[in-house]
């Protein structure tokens, strides 16, 4: 039997040096995840398979922009523009199918993957890490739903009749062609873009906050849709027996439980719009509703802390 020779340890340098570049600290963290989640949501840096569906749906929200311009220039008939703050309305099913099948790619990923206890291993928290996300899905819809309000503010002022006045300036008898003016055009916008921001900030914390109970995209798709199904058929069925029965102040007010019926509600109150869905008469509806929409998005970040945070622990 041989027993093997002792030989002496010894310990070989392979090169590994500590890091002595700049430290760029938790602000370029925070902005690298924006980034990085703004990205995602539209599929950059990933397969072409991943743009397709985001880009298909940003295109489909500019044909009837483009449709409306183009019947306004050729009957020079300004009444015929879609009005920019019924826009997301008119093409909610778009902005839902968007918002059902984006949400999980924020909120699921890292989930699935689990990797978030690497990222709160650097200088960055469970609120930083909610807030860069929720911020980049509030840009990402923002973008979805001000891109085609925009075109239809820049269409509206190129066909334009040149010799329209103010709303302000209108005097009785004037036609609708008489008031066409850059004035009131920009005034409607600005307060469609208030609008388009509020979707944005409402249907991103609900869509991130449905999508992140599960680690599974298919079932997040399945339920942010089943939600805003669900919730807009029940509102409508209520809203349509309320009518009935005559009830019209019960139908305003069953509004406030269906997303698009809840910011439509702001628009007509707060923002001078006017209304698409049924809304309530009374003056307190605009402010119940603009809390709503405030209770809603700060419920959605409390709910997505404590599901990261638990979730960095584990």
């Amino acid at each position: 039997m041989t027993t093997p020779s002792a030989t002496p340890s010894a310990i070989h340098d392979i090169g590994y040096r500590h890091y002595d570049g700049p430290r760029l600290g938790r602000a370029y963290i925070l902005r690298s995840l924006f980034v990085q989640n703004l990205r995602a949501a539209y599929g950059l840096g990933r397969p072409a398979k991943a743009k397709a569906l985001p880009f298909i749906l940003f295109a489909f929200m500019l044909v009837p922009a483009l449709g409306s311009i183009a019947l306004v220039a050729l009957s020079k008939e300004p009444r015929l523009l879609i009005r920019y703050s019924a826009y997301t309305i008119d093409l909610q099913i778009l902005v839902a199918i968007f918002l059902a099948t984006q949400s999980p790619v924020l909120a699921s990923r890292e989930l699935r993957s689990h990797v978030i206890p690497l990222y709160f291993s650097r200088p960055v928290g469970a609120l930083d890490f909610v807030l860069a996300k929720f911020g980049a899905f509030t840009t990402a819809l923002f973008v979805l739903l001000a891109t085609p309000v925009t075109l239809l503010y820049a269409g509206a002022l190129a066909t334009r009749d040149p010799k329209a006045k103010s709303l302000l300036n209108a005097r009785p008898g004037d036609t609708p062609s008489h008031v066409d003016s850059v004035g009131t055009h920009t005034l409607h916008y600005l307060g469609a873009l208030t609008g388009c921001l509020l979707f944005a900030l409402v249907l991103a914390a609900l869509g991130l906050v449905i999508a992140a109970w599960t680690p599974r995209r298919g079932f997040g798709v399945a339920a942010v849709m089943a939600v805003y199904m669900l919730s807009s058929t029940i509102v409508l069925i209520v809203q349509g027996i309320a009518t009935t029965q005559g009830h019209y102040e019960v139908a305003g007010w069953a509004g406030l439980f269906s997303v698009f019926n809840l910011i439509d509600i702001v628009q007509a109150k707060l923002l001078g719009a006017t209304s698409t869905m049924d809304v309530p008469t009374s003056a307190l509806a605009g402010p119940a509703a603009a809390l709503l929409c405030a209770a809603i998005v700060a419920g959605a970040l409390a709910i997505l802390y404590t599901r990261f945070r638990k979730a960095g622990t584990s």
